[in-house]
């Protein structure tokens, strides 16, 4: 017999945890999309074993799932960070300075005039992102010149630069996090954003300095090839996503992979595939636990790693 669509119950007030299982049982759309993905995505935190990659762009950096993001790092649940450049941007921008609420709708040439920024409905202040940027990243590239540093990997960069966002401003700090657990992370895209610009400008008097992303590359191997298993969390696409399948099919393919995107399939973007289609690649294993829920990152995930973590601390 076929299991019968039972309706939610909200009037208890239940946990995230309870709440997800009543939305597997309600079986429609999205909602059972969502208690499959909160299934999936305990396995992966649950399992040893697993070598977890963490894969997202920087958008959300900007927002408040970047605490999320940061927590999984602190408390060990994923062993490598596959993100881009404006990740490391927004992250030590934001370990300095705020960044505020908008609107959608704003007049974006009066916020030009104003010297403010617009990332969606968010309104970030230049001199709360470039200004403060450059003057951190010259200071840390200024240092790392003066220990005798010439080549730098990502990993490298990502690290010197957690280790100077300073504690007590970086509690929700990525970056942070990982220089303290040493939890890698990759950017293969390290020259698209500030930190990147800073790289450069830094360059032009400093022609020794050079970026080895072919020792990142050797980092990521030696992980996908070391684990026993592998899993992946995926939000949203682009080369976050890319060059973490793209890895893991050297092995095989990823065991176990939760992603979780707005973009749409049939166009043929890398974002908007289902997980499904890696596995004519060899990304994703046949037998892999996987599953992709549509919807926004920023609401979803923070739902889903909540109910994770409640059936993990039981």
């Amino acid at each position: 017999m076929p299991r019968q669509v039972e309706d939610i119950r909200i009037d208890d007030a239940p946990s995230l945890d309870v709440l997800v299982r009543r939305l597997d049982a309600a079986g429609g759309f999205s909602a059972k999309a969502v208690a499959e993905g909160v299934d999936v995505l305990t396995r992966m935190l649950r399992d040893p074993q697993m070598t977890l990659f963490l894969s997202f762009p920087a958008d959300i950096v900007a927002t408040g799932v970047r605490g999320v993001l940061a927590t999984l790092v602190r408390e060990g649940y994923v062993d490598a960070v596959v993100t881009t450049c404006g990740t490391l941007d927004h992250d030590l921008a934001r370990s300095f300075r705020p960044y505020y609420h908008g609107a959608w709708n704003l007049d974006d040439a009066d916020l030009h005039r104003r010297h403010l920024y617009r990332l969606g409905n968010l309104v970030i202040p230049e001199s709360n992102y470039g200004a403060i940027i450059e003057e951190k990243m010259q200071r840390i590239l200024a240092a790392l010149w003066r220990r005798g540093v010439r080549s730098l990997t990502t990993r490298d960069l990502a690290w010197a630069i957690g280790e100077a966002i300073p504690k007590r401003t970086g509690t929700s700090s990525i970056l942070r996090a990982a220089f303290d657990h040493r939890v890698p992370v990759f950017v293969p895209g390290i020259t698209d954003g500030a930190v990147g610009s800073q790289l450069w400008l830094f360059w032009q008097d400093h022609k020794e300095l050079g970026i080895d992303l072919l020792r990142d590359e050797q980092h990521l191997s030696d992980l996908v090839y070391e684990a026993k298993r592998s899993g992946a969390i995926l939000l949203g696409g682009g080369i976050s996503k890319h060059h973490t399948i793209w890895w893991n099919q050297f092995r095989d393919g990823l065991d176990a992979v939760l992603q979780i995107t707005s973009a749409v399939e049939w166009d043929g973007s890398l974002s908007g595939a289902r997980t499904r289609e890696a596995i004519s690649w060899g990304k994703v294993k046949p037998a892999a636990r996987h599953t992709s829920v549509d919807g926004d990152v920023t609401v979803l995930f923070p739902l889903m790693v909540g109910a994770a973590l409640e059936r993990l601390r039981r």
